[in-house]
């Protein structure tokens, strides 16, 4: 039985850009690092983990995930912070409402990362969005 995403994986065989992108989900992002091992961490995003390695090249090149989105309480904050580091923001906050059943109101943006992965701030506005 399925119980949830353990972790989503992220590779560069460059120190340099493994040190932008854990300064950037650390730093920037405010993550906490739970483990750590010769080549790489695992960060804590409040119901995943992400991994990140510095042991083998990454793809560079849009896959079939799209991007991944943070939960968060204030889209604003996410963006003001990434901006201040010198990150791309490519679509401003917004308020949104998914056409879904039932409707799912929402405030959204989204940025670069550091190795060009795509990254949504997402804030569920709806009445059971205290999921995680």
């Amino acid at each position: 039985m399925i119980k949830g995403i353990h972790h989503i994986s992220m590779k560069t065989d460059q120190p340099v850009v493994f040190e932008k992108v854990r300064s950037f989900y650390t730093e920037v992002l405010g993550l906490e690092i739970v483990r750590t091992w010769d080549t790489g961490i695992m960060v804590e995003t409040g119901n995943c983990w992400l991994e990140i390695n510095n042991d083998k090249p990454g793809i560079r090149e849009l896959g079939a995930i799209r991007h991944f989105a943070f939960y968060c309480d204030d889209v604003d904050e996410m963006v003001t912070r990434v901006k201040e580091a010198g990150y791309e923001v490519f679509i401003e906050p917004k308020d949104i409402c998914l056409n879904s059943e039932p409707a799912i109101p929402a405030r959204i943006a989204f940025c670069y990362g550091p190795m060009g992965e795509q990254i949504e701030f997402f804030d569920d506005k709806s009445e059971n969005a205290s999921r995680f």
